[in-house]
């Protein structure tokens, strides 16, 4: 089985900083981080692959060179290759532009499943994935909250998404694009004492818009569609969870809270 994992190396919200002029984000010299709903994706697909030795995992990114040593980490993991599009052609590319250039690469690319995270600290648009799968022809799913990797082979997947009022399980057919959410829990081991200086450079490519070939006109801001009007910093919330039980108790604990929330 054959894993891509589309991952985003993030300013930290703390730190980073705003082209007020080209309405970009600053990427350079400041404090990256591995985006936290991608960071899941990554954790669920060497799950898979402890579960079947058979299974690769390519890791790819789109940003400037400074993230090599964010993905040099990542291949120190059990990953089996990673691969950085970075070209200052693309500077200031809408989700729309970014969504084209990855798929360019993807499709040159075999593979049975795509992961991604479902949201991004930088942006949190969610556009990228369900775009992406439309330049491929895949279907897609965000906000994945758990895998059944019990039933999980290169021709199905299934898996719980989490609405407001219950938890669906679906089963997709692959090849498809699987989004995951922070909320899921997967967590991505720590790089072994011994890995720390592990040379990866041969598992690790960088290419450009040389390989992928758009027009100048089709990238960066002269080829977005859209346009940013306004940006302020995300704030992430962990929301609480109550399990009740269908008895008396529990339909007087769900009418207190809706009565203390206004619905009532």
């Amino acid at each position: 089985m054959k894993i891509i994992c589309v991952v985003k190396i993030v300013p930290d919200v703390d730190s980073f900083a705003y082209d007020y002029e080209n309405n970009s984000l600053i990427r350079e010299n400041i404090r990256m981080i591995l985006n936290p709903d991608d960071a899941c994706a990554l954790a669920c697909a060497l799950k898979v692959k402890a579960a079947q030795p058979d299974c690769t995992v390519e890791v790819v990114t789109m940003g400037p060179p400074s993230v090599r040593p964010h993905m040099e980490d990542l291949l120190r993991l059990d990953t089996d290759r990673g691969t950085i599009i970075s070209d200052p052609a693309y500077r200031g590319s809408d989700t729309y532009v970014t969504s084209r250039i990855l798929a360019r690469y993807l499709s040159t690319r075999p593979f049975d499943l795509l992961l991604t995270g479902s949201h991004a600290l930088d942006g949190d648009t969610s556009h990228i994935p369900a775009q992406i799968g439309e330049e491929l022809g895949l279907d897609q799913l965000s906000g994945i909250t758990a895998v059944d990797l019990e039933h999980f082979d290169r021709h199905q997947a299934v898996f719980d998404v989490e609405y407001e009022s219950a938890v669906v399980t679906w089963e997709m057919a692959l090849p498809a694009i699987l989004s995951l959410d922070r909320e899921s829990g997967y967590k991505l081991p720590y790089v072994k004492y011994e890995d720390f200086q592990k040379d990866v450079s041969g598992n690790l490519t960088i290419i450009g818009n040389r390989e992928l070939g758009f027009a100048p006109e089709e990238v960066g801001s002269e080829g977005s569609l859209t346009e940013v009007a306004r940006t302020y910093t995300q704030s992430i919330e962990t929301r609480d969870r109550s399990i009740v039980k269908n008895d008396d108790a529990g339909i007087e604990d769900v009418f207190n809270f809706l009565l203390e929330k206004g619905f009532l």
